[in-house]
């Protein structure tokens, strides 16, 4: 599945897609070049999922935890900065993708080996004209 992103202006339309996409799946990486949007697009999507809180990149914390108004919790990766596998062992990992509540992984070829069998890849491009293109692999 497609999704077009003509526009910051249209994002919000464009994540409401990806979440009438979803389905039951709960972790996604998200596979793109730095800059493409990845984490614009994790923002706009937590928002229309109704959160409330101020959504940011966790590049230094490499976790952040948000909840949406019906206290759905959200959890948002960010493993640019991982140097070594291990540091994913310390903070255990698997207490949070095998928790069943929903996953957004940014750099997750860093921790490929780790990710559930039943991973959505998403893929963030930028397009000729500066639009974006996310792809889902459902």
């Amino acid at each position: 599945m497609n999704i077009k992103i003509e526009s910051l202006d249209k994002i919000d339309e464009a994540a409401l897609e990806f979440i009438r996409a979803m389905g039951d799946n709960t972790v996604f990486a998200f596979h793109g070049d730095m800059g493409a949007g990845k984490t614009t697009f994790i923002k706009a999507v937590c928002e229309n999922l109704g959160v409330s809180d101020t959504i940011n990149s966790p590049t230094f914390a490499i976790v952040n935890e948000y909840r949406s108004d019906s206290g759905e919790l959200i959890y948002h990766f960010d493993f640019y900065r991982i140097n070594k596998i291990e540091e994913v062992f310390d903070f255990g990992y698997e207490d949070y993708f095998y928790s069943g509540s929903l996953c957004f992984i940014e750099w997750p070829e860093k921790v490929d080996t780790l990710l559930p069998k039943d991973t959505v890849n998403v893929y963030v491009k930028v397009q000729e004209d500066g639009s974006r293109e996310v792809s889902l692999s459902l």
